[in-house]
């Protein structure tokens, strides 16, 4: 990384490997009673694997309705978007989705049967190897003894992390998360978010994660892309893959916080001293 935050989309070497996915001047639209509303605006950015890719920016420029696209539930007016270089059209199991709702958990089945859901489902592999593969995910996730237990009896942390293992069963390409933590109080959102990179550290996983925290996108992350209010577009692509959270509340890490809060709120800014002149 260059200078605490590195500001210019960054291009691959010459050379280096493929992307995994590719998003190529995507345009998402959906309609409302009163209007079709523009979600994305042309953008354009490639995902590669082992990456921990954080889509950040405010409400409204569109991180999850690109995160539905990819997933295969909303098809682009404009661009498209590869995986491992073919055009997606439809969801997959290939890529699986962690959503921010705690209610994602089938109440019925308990967090094994749950976890072994997909795997039974797209008959992934007979049920025994099912079972065990689950149960090598639970403790992966520190939930084992839990096995037994049915999701209302969980906490919303635990929640989560069942949903996670449940998602890394079918071994999907790419493993998309549409704000995992945010409904979490604040100590365990820092515990789920160290708990997912400790998990990526041993599986090395390729994620999308959407976020409208600078703090978690700069902890989750390896690289981020910055984008901007609706219409949603791209503005910047950061490698903030030295920073962990050893990092939290170093004069850098601050000074990288900063940088990115500058780069995501200087159009608001710009656009509130207008108005203020304008008035004046």
């Amino acid at each position: 990384m260059l200078d605490g935050a590195q500001a210019a989309i960054q291009q691959p070497s010459a050379g280096g490997p493929a992307p995994l996915l590719t998003v190529d001047d995507v345009t998402l639209q959906y309609k409302t009673k009163q209007h079709l509303v523009t979600a994305t605006w042309r953008v354009g950015f490639d995902v590669y694997e082992a990456d921990r890719f954080v889509l950040l920016g405010p409400s409204g420029c569109g991180k999850s309705t690109l995160l539905k696209s990819i997933a295969g539930f909303m098809p682009p007016v404009e661009g498209a978007i590869r995986l491992s270089g073919k055009t997606i059209e439809r969801p997959g199991p290939d890529r699986m989705m962690v959503f921010q709702e705690f209610d994602q958990l089938l109440p019925w089945r308990t967090v094994l049967g749950n976890v072994m859901f997909p795997l039974v489902l797209n008959n992934k592999m007979p049920r025994k190897e099912a079972m065990d593969h689950a149960r090598s995910l639970l403790a992966k996730v520190n939930l084992s003894r839990f096995e037994n237990i049915h999701p209302h009896m969980l906490s919303g942390g635990m929640k989560q992390r069942v949903a996670i293992a449940r998602a890394l069963a079918m071994e999907p390409a790419v493993l998309l998360m549409d704000e995992p933590f945010a409904a979490l109080d604040a100590l365990t959102r820092r515990k789920m978010q160290e708990e997912l990179v400790a998990l990526w550290d041993e599986v090395r996983f390729t994620v999308i994660f959407v976020t409208h925290s600078i703090e978690e996108a700069l902890l989750v992350g390896s690289r981020i892309l910055l984008m901007s209010p609706h219409p949603g577009q791209v503005k910047a692509e950061l490698d903030v893959s030295d920073l962990g959270f050893g990092d939290i509340g170093t004069p850098r890490f601050e000074e990288v916080h900063k940088r990115v809060h500058g780069m995501l709120f200087a159009d608001k800014v710009e656009t509130d001293l207008a108005v203020e002149a304008h008035n004046v």
